[in-house]
């Protein structure tokens, strides 16, 4: 079935904008009640329901880069787990959260269509599966990820956004913040979130900045 392009026409007023962030940010804080699963063998400080996963001190991160322009991801890359990764556009399931891809492609990640696109002004939300409840899914091993490392979105005008990651979270079901964990970090940057999905005790949150691109 081919994938349509559900985001608002360019130009649309803002208060649609507005309606779907808080619909979002809603569905999220329900979301955030039933919280998934982090990868057996990971063990990560928490403290609250949002903790750093191990950020080492004095971490030295690039300035974030001028935002880009609209484009649609096509891929996912990140390097250091092997992460190559088509995107998918999605939207909101039945609690209002975003939908992750279907079970039956489990190496695949869910680009939220009607929020911001990578490396554009904003925070781009991107949700995986852990697994599928018979083998590891492509964000599996998300959770190792460390501050400093990079993730690339191939879009489909030929160039590549280059993010940094910043922290690394674990969001608890307990006093879940959705803003605090899906809000822009900084205003007027490019953004984006690695989201976990699938599981039932807690869910990581990899957030990152828009630090260069490719070709």
């Amino acid at each position: 079935m081919t994938e349509q392009d559900p985001r608002p026409a360019v130009g649309a007023p803002r208060l649609v904008t507005g309606i779907a962030w808080v619909v979002l940010l809603l569905g999220l804080w329900l979301w955030g009640r039933e919280a998934t699963d982090v990868r057996e063998g990971v063990s990560r400080p928490v403290t609250g329901d949002m903790a750093a996963a191990g950020r080492p001190p004095d971490v030295p991160l690039p300035p974030a880069h001028e935002p880009l322009g609209d484009a649609l991801p096509q891929r996912l890359d990140i390097p250091a787990l092997g992460i190559r990764a088509p995107v998918v556009a999605r939207g909101l399931d039945a609690r209002g959260a975003v939908e992750p891809p279907p079970f039956d492609r489990p190496g695949s990640v869910g680009w939220y269509a009607a929020g911001a696109t990578p490396g554009a002004v904003g925070t781009a939300l991107m949700v995986g599966h852990v697994g599928t409840g018979t083998r590891p899914a492509v964000f599996h091993e998300v959770s190792a990820l460390e501050p400093g490392e990079r993730i690339r979105v191939v879009l489909d005008d030929t160039r590549i956004a280059e993010f940094t990651v910043d922290d690394v979270q674990v969001r608890t079901r307990d006093g879940f913040d959705a803003q605090q964990a899906y809000g822009p970090h900084r205003t007027g940057r490019a953004e984006l979130r690695l989201i976990t999905g699938g599981g039932t005790t807690a869910d990581v949150v990899v957030s990152a900045h828009l630090t260069g691109t490719g070709s």
